[in-house]
């Protein structure tokens, strides 16, 4: 029960021993509310075992500019006791010259475990993985193994997968558990208990959203990193891929909201400069997106000027077609993102959208054409002696949008990929603006052609 019982935070200027009690995650909570200057003394004032915990949080806001706010030495000492990941990304928010400034201090071996780390590229397994992982030579018996992890334990990302090794290449051979292990006798070689299959393995450039897939595939709570030779270079774990995927929701979904780019600071955090560069650019571009609907209304001033009643279901037309764009770029985005299609699939998709944007659209017309009608005949207004042509402009106009929205929703996310870019950057705001320019056009040239004759 005493583990579930949350200490109060203290004051700022608390007595070291307050804070070396909370439990880190509260600790971290503490420190993010705390200005930066506050923050970094605080955390000097810290035993270095609880400091690195304390760095060792994802949740942990600020924390490349705290580390450089620290002395130099206990800023070294610190990125030496981090899990090596971990520092790696602390390191990552720096600058070149901030790096090289807090690794200068190190010594050779773990200055250049981090230095590899920070090589491979951003959202790579490399990227991802740590140093730190228990390897033995496929000779070992259970009692080596297990001597072995109790002597490394504490200085292991996890101990929960044992990565076994050609005594000879140092290539990997084979994986097993730790639960696995501890079912053999002492004197059995820990080769003769691994399953009899080849691990599951990725390079350094694997992408982490394909690194996510093969945890999700083949439940694992790590995965070997190796080189051509494969030799391990690190493993990444789940808690890892798990970080990784929801910095990349939230960049995604910042993308998709309209957002230049995605931010990594609390909302409340935000100055005011970083809330405008991080709206003002996709605001732009679609407000000169809207832009051509104007213009494609101006083209058609001399059909609303002689059919007024045209103009109550613009509103209409455009958040429809909008909404279907948006619900299929959200489907494709998602499906991209979990490998349910590929690029070559995007044949498959149209031929899937086609179809189910008739249906959606027939829907839509009929409850506009119904609308219409009711309101006609219950008197609540009157659309004129065509309203009847009216109702069915209106009721096709939304087929044709519906059906456009549909397919330019699902097929845009496929030509950004092909592009090179995310196809997160297919925002709903962008679908819509799209759609809201070609709607305007669908719905006016079906008005041309049902209301040729009478109200045009």
């Amino acid at each position: 029960m005493h583990d579930l019982i949350t200490p109060a935070a203290p004051a700022p200027g608390g007595d070291t021993h307050s804070l070396a009690t909370l439990h880190v995650a509260d600790l971290v909570e503490y420190l993010n509310d705390l200005p930066e200057a506050v923050a970094a003394e605080t955390l000097a004032q810290l035993p270095l075992e609880r400091a690195t915990e304390v760095f060792d949080r994802p949740e942990l806001n600020r924390s490349g500019e705290l580390l450089q706010a620290l002395p130099a030495a206990l800023s070294a000492s610190i990125l030496i006791e981090m899990s090596a990941d971990r520092a790696a990304d602390v390191l990552r928010l720096l600058d070149r010259a901030a790096q090289a400034r807090l690794l200068a201090p190190l010594e050779p071996e773990p200055a250049g475990t981090l230095r590899r780390l920070l090589s491979y590229p951003e959202h790579s397994a490399g990227s991802l993985m740590t140093t730190e992982l228990v390897s033995l030579p496929t000779t070992a018996t259970v009692a080596e193994a297990l001597r072995h992890i109790r002597e490394v334990e504490r200085t292991r990302e996890t101990v929960y997968a044992i990565y076994l090794l050609d005594p000879r290449t140092r290539a990997l051979v084979r994986t097993i558990s730790l639960r696995r292990l501890i079912t053999g006798e002492p004197e059995q070689k820990v080769m003769d208990l691994a399953l009899a299959r080849e691990p599951v393995t990725v390079t350094p450039e694997t992408d982490r959203r394909e690194v996510a897939r093969l945890f999700a595939r083949h439940d694992l709570l790590a995965v070997p990193v190796v080189d051509a030779r494969r030799q391990v270079l690190g493993i990444v774990t789940v808690d890892d891929v798990i970080d990784a995927m929801v910095e990349q929701g939230t960049e995604e979904a910042h993308r998709f909201g309209g957002l230049e780019a995605a931010v990594d600071k609390p909302y409340l955090r935000l100055g005011f400069g970083q809330m405008l560069r991080s709206r003002a650019g996709w605001l732009c571009v679609l407000f000169l997106g809207e832009m051509l609907t104007a213009s494609a209304m101006q083209h058609f001033e001399a059909q609303l000027e002689k059919a007024i009643v045209l103009t109550l279901f613009i509103p209409l037309i455009m958040s429809s077609g909008g909404n279907s764009g948006s619900q299929a770029t959200s489907l494709i985005i998602r499906a991209l993102a979990l490998g349910q299609v590929r690029l070559r699939d995007w044949w498959r998709v149209a031929m899937r959208e086609v179809p189910t944007g008739l249906a959606l659209g027939v829907i839509l017309g009929v409850l506009g054409i119904g609308r219409i009608a009711l309101w006609q005949q219950l008197g609540i207004y009157d659309y004129g002696e065509h309203w009847a042509l009216v109702a069915l402009t209106v009721g096709l106009g939304l087929l044709g949008i519906v059906v456009f929205g549909s397919l330019t929703g699902s097929m845009l996310p496929f030509a950004l990929q092909r592009l090179g870019f995310d196809p997160a950057s297919a925002s709903a705001p962008f679908v819509a603006t799209l759609v809201d320019v070609t709607g305007l056009v669908i719905y006016f040239s079906v008005a041309l052609m049902v209301l040729r004759g009478t109200l045009l």
